[in-house]
């Protein structure tokens, strides 16, 4: 099991000891829960860049190793830097 952070581990206790409880309108919930995600994860907007024929092949490379379309994993990479979980380390020298 992965660790996990002290919220994660405060939620785990409370549904240990039984301290969880359902919400009123738990299919509404869900509904709000399904929408938000999907309008989070919704490619709607497309953009063409520029990069080396060197680099686009080792992207190419890289997706082929993970098994996923090339474009997939730039998405991903990028969407990642932008919500701060990739952190470009030349930028705190």
């Amino acid at each position: 099991m992965s660790k996990l952070d002290s919220e994660e581990k405060e939620i785990l206790e409370a549904f240990e000891k039984g301290e969880l409880k359902r919400a009123k309108n738990v299919t509404q919930e869900i509904k709000q829960h399904k929408a938000v995600a999907e309008a989070t994860f919704k490619k709607d907007t497309r953009i063409n860049i520029r990069i080396s024929s060197r680099d686009l092949r080792s992207l190419q490379v890289r997706a082929l190793k993970e098994g996923i379309p090339y474009q997939t994993l730039v998405s991903s990479v990028l969407h990642k830097f932008v919500d701060g979980q990739l952190v470009d380390k030349s930028a705190n020298k």
